[in-house]
């Protein structure tokens, strides 16, 4: 699904001019609708395409609406709502205020429809106590008892005659003040009433009947922006035009998910996603997580929300580019970590594709790639798992950590239709049952997606403006660093104009944004030869070649200063350890090895210069 959000003009540009791209954005635009105006506006384009409507559309499910309300316009959002999510159906339209009726007369037209799922809508405001605001609790609860019994005996005559599914909706509450704060002392207020009435359907209906949760819906909306009551007097409406939204967005999720079910993992990125930082650069102690600052505390209740999913059966994975050991250490040994190794059901934290851990996992927990939600904090990441394992979920989660769990929710993945002993014992089974089997890591069209990143690149000399940021860089990164080789601020700006220095920087950019300044190195000119006194990488860009054109610079610079060789320095520490070959890759011959030092060589003229899917818009040490 395109993650693009295009204008009306432009939809509509591409829904006239036959363009199958408007499929995708339409159903985008329509499950994210929030106003009657623009639905209805969706819903009107739609009809008008010029191209068939999309080919998974499976036909047809028979619906029947029948309630307390007139049912039109929401049968129409109804039915664009489902189109767009691949379900095409055919409608019955009860009449006004029979619902009652048509299920007791076995001899209806509903009967005669044959509906495959109806959907009942009652009428809110027939549901009053009849007795006295004084009468005792107990008569007052068994009549919200009787009610709710009597719509779900009416579901359930319903179901026994037809064989069809039942969405019963519940009432939607009065926003009226009438009362004041005594309806919150009586069940024989309205607002109190209804509220028990749906307490009960909620706890007494049956398997084959699902709640449609209107009440939910309209304290969402918002009480007062839910109602209209000139539209009731005038049309017999349930609500305000823009509540038939939420309703009708209810219905078609509610109806969509009868077939797809939940997803059944969870699969989470770690650094910046399950805390603040990045592991490998800060440690456990110097990432954030925990009460002491907003963000931390933000952090943990995004795992406490974790928690609660995997709780009721959701299995969650790890899939990270990491350092295995680093990334369990946190879980191991942080104070402020509410979710443990236990309670993960795969745990990947390596450097191939994620896309190729996923289907690690897949194979692991023996699960469909279409059970699988995948939640990270980078667009990159994101895109990359939609191109090469489609059948997963992406949710980018963004950068800001308050928003974590509303960004995961909206995409509704995870709602149980009911939840079972199975359901709270599963991670602990998948743990015990769990095989390891070991894959081919293979992505065959990377070259592909690394073009579609539209990846530009940017390598100039120090710049006294980017001084904070190379000494941030030097001073944390651990992983991808060659000699971990630390100098201060003032030392760095101390190397500015040397002239037997080469120091450079590269940042990064592409469609989804800028990463910012991601690599930094330091070059010593010593006669002939250029040595690699320090080289460093963030890992969040690792595997997009990056490191392809820093060492295309390194040698474009050898050859400028007029030197014959390039020699790389490797100093092996406990968290450098993925860097340990790459000198070789770039066909460097080892001179040294030793324990705590390692040297390679390669001359200039036996390089061979790596073609990249970056395109480099300005080079190090030459005129802006």
């Amino acid at each position: 699904m395109p993650d693009r959000h295009v204008d009306d003009a432009e939809l509509k540009s591409l829904a006239l001019s036959g363009d199958a791209a408007f499929w995708g954005h339409l159903a985008a635009r329509s499950r994210q609708a929030t106003s009657f105006s623009e639905l209805f506006f969706l819903s009107t384009l739609r009809k008008k395409a010029k191209l068939p409507a999309n080919e998974s559309v499976q036909p047809k499910l028979r619906l029947a609406l029948i309630g307390g309300y007139n049912l039109y316009p929401l049968h129409e959002l109804v039915a664009h709502l489902l189109v767009t999510r691949g379900v095409e159906c055919e409608r019955f339209l009860g009449d006004y205020d029979n619902f009652v009726s048509e299920i007791l007369d076995a001899s209806s037209r509903l009967y005669a429809f044959k509906p495959d799922l109806a959907f009942i809508l009652p009428n809110a405001s027939h549901y009053r106590f009849s007795g006295s605001l004084l009468d005792a609790v107990e008569h007052q609860r068994e009549a919200a008892v009787g009610a709710a019994e009597h719509l779900l005996n009416l579901a359930q005559t319903f179901i026994k005659r037809s064989g069809a599914a039942v969405i019963l909706a519940n009432l939607a509450l009065p926003g009226d003040l009438d009362l004041g704060s005594f309806r919150s002392r009586t069940l024989g207020a309205d607002w109190s009433f209804r509220k028990a009435v749906n307490l009960e359907l909620g706890l007494r209906a049956p398997a084959g009947v699902q709640i449609c949760d209107v009440e939910f819906l309209s304290a969402r909306r918002g009480t007062m922006a839910a109602e209209d009551s000139r539209a009731w007097y005038e049309s017999k409406q349930l609500g305000s035009p823009d509540f038939l939204v939420d309703i009708a967005q209810e219905l078609s999720h509610l109806i969509a998910s009868r077939k797809q079910g939940p997803k059944k993992v969870l699969a989470v990125d770690l650094d910046n996603t399950l805390w603040g930082g990045v592991i490998a650069e800060d440690g456990v102690e110097g990432i954030e997580l925990g009460d002491t600052s907003p963000r931390g505390e933000a952090f943990k209740a995004f795992q406490n929300y974790l928690l609660a999913l995997s709780e009721r059966g959701v299995l969650l994975a790890v899939c990270s580019k990491n350092d295995d050991a680093r990334a369990r250490e946190v879980f191991e040994k942080h104070p402020e970590m509410v979710l443990r190794l236990e309670h993960f059901a795969a745990f990947q934290a390596n450097w191939n594709p994620k896309s190729d851990n996923l289907q690690r996992i897949a194979d692991e927990l023996r699960v469909g790639l279409d059970s699988f939600v995948f939640a990270d904090d980078n667009p990159a990441e994101i895109e990359i798992v939609r191109q090469f394992q489609p059948q997963v979920e992406g949710v980018l989660l963004g950068a800001d950590p308050a928003e974590f769990i509303s960004r995961l929710q909206a995409g509704r993945h995870f709602e149980p239709r009911n939840v079972t002993e199975e359901d709270l014992e599963r991670t602990a089974q998948y743990r015990q049952e769990r095989r390891r089997t070991e894959l081919a890591a293979s992505v065959t069209d990377m070259p592909a997606y690394l073009a579609s990143l539209e990846m530009r690149g940017t390598i100039k000399e120090f710049d006294p403006l980017d001084l904070p940021r190379i000494a941030q860089l030097i001073a944390r990164s651990n992983q991808f660093n060659l000699t971990t080789v630390r100098r201060s601020e003032t030392e760095i700006q101390g190397l500015l104009g040397r002239p037997d220095y080469r120091c450079f920087t590269m940042r990064l950019e592409d469609r989804f944004g800028d990463s910012g300044l991601i690599s930094v190195v330091i070059a010593k000119i010593e006669g002939g030869v250029l040595v690699l006194d320090t080289w460093l990488m963030s890992c969040r860009v690792l595997k997009r070649q990056v490191e392809d054109e820093i060492m295309n610079e390194i040698f474009r610079l050898a050859e400028a200063a007029g030197c014959a060789t390039v020699r790389g320095i490797y100093l092996p520490t406990a968290k450098n350890g993925m860097v340990a070959g790459i000198y070789e890759e770039f066909g460097f011959v080892r001179t040294e090895d030793s324990a705590a030092r390692k040297e390679f060589e390669l001359k200039v003229e036996k390089y061979q210069r790596c073609s990249t899917k970056i395109r480099i818009t300005r080079r190090a040490y030459e005129a802006s």
